[in-house]
């Protein structure tokens, strides 16, 4: 029974720890995408400037 209850409990901290990995890398993820949008749109905007 203890054997069984230390397993679970180590699952339950595995999990968690990638359950908080996956969080991590969502939102990373998005500030990235976020970042990438902001750069493309400067730069449309600078390619805009400069035809003028």
């Amino acid at each position: 029974m203890l054997k069984l209850a230390a397993i679970l409990l180590v699952l339950m901290i595995v999990f968690g720890i990638l359950g908080f990995v996956m969080h991590v890398a969502v939102a990373i993820t998005k500030i990235a995408f976020f970042v990438c949008l902001v750069g493309l749109a400067i730069s449309v905007v600078g390619k805009a400037m400069n035809r003028t």
